[in-house]
């Protein structure tokens, strides 16, 4: 499978304290009526630190119900556990999803070495296309360039997702090996872009994604200059949706767009009052209706 264009890292939609298994599908149609290229479930962006393992493997089996096969399902089955992440990817491949996310192990900090044995086992164990995840920021050891360049000998680690902050990590990958990168920012999607990434798991497409597809496929077919227009239309929205841990003002900006409840598990808790000015004005900027 390619890795071209957006692939929305979905909310967990709650409803008085469960997963609204009925909104989740309705989230899923919007998605493909929009003409995203995958489906990204129960990633950060979908609160999976918060959901029990059996929510976890059923937010992975409905989304793939409710695609249908009319787009890309790369389930986020990650963990700090190398027996956890096998447990969900195995899971995940036995209800048909495309690929796996697989988030650099956070607390634990392993070593390089430590890494390489870690995705190199869910890639050799489960058989399904592995997109590592970079995200420092949240798992503090970051994948070290010649630890990905390793992983791309592997057939079965296809691409990674780079939340590392820079779009010089695109270049430093693609310079060391042949692999997939997506951006993991949506804010840095068009500058990754033009260094050679093919796309991004994107936040800001659960509300923009009809415009965030066009984005990304605007790069792809050199239209560069179309491109930023809606890069720099949209860029107040790219901004404001990290103006508090994500997935927080993604929740609010969907709800305030009448999409979904607004409901949180703790530690995660609703968006300050201060902020939702400034979220407001960033979505009326980027043309959502509310």
């Amino acid at each position: 499978m390619d890795f071209n264009g957006c692939f929305t890292a979905l909310i967990t939609p709650f409803e008085n304290g469960q997963v609204s298994f009925t909104k989740l599908r309705e989230l899923v149609n919007e998605q493909i009526a929009a003409g995203v290229d995958g489906i990204v479930p129960v990633g950060t962006t979908g609160e999976s630190p918060t959901l029990s393992i059996a929510e976890h493997e059923r937010v992975v089996e409905v989304v793939v119900e409710a695609a249908n096969g009319r787009c890309r399902i790369i389930a986020g089955t990650g963990g700090n556990s190398t027996a956890e992440a096998l447990e969900l990817t195995h899971q995940a491949k036995s209800v048909g999803v495309d690929a796996t996310l697989q988030v650099t192990p956070y607390y634990n900090k392993p070593t390089q070495e430590g890494l390489f044995r870690h995705f190199s086992k869910v890639a050799d164990d489960v058989g399904l296309p592995v997109v590592l995840y970079n995200i420092p920021g949240r798992s503090v050891v970051e994948i070290a360039i010649p630890t990905v360049a390793r992983l791309a000998d592997n057939p079965m680690i296809v691409a990674v997702k780079e939340a590392g902050g820079t779009s010089d990590r695109v270049s430093q990958t693609l310079n060391a090996c042949n692999i997939a990168v997506l951006s993991g920012d949506d804010s840095l999607t068009l500058p990754m872009m033009a260094v050679g990434a093919s796309g991004v798991i994107s936040v800001a497409s659960n509300i923009v994604p009809a415009e965030v597809t066009r984005m990304t496929h605007l790069v792809l077919d050199g239209d560069f200059a179309s491109a930023k227009e809606l890069h720099y239309r949209l860029y107040d929205l790219f901004d404001a949706l990290f103006i508090e841990t994500s997935p927080i003002p993604i929740k609010a900006a969907m709800a305030i767009a009448g999409r979904i409840e607004e409901e949180y598990r703790l530690p995660l808790c609703p968006m300050s009052e201060a902020n939702r000015p400034i979220l407001i004005a960033a979505m009326r900027k980027a043309g959502i209706a509310f």
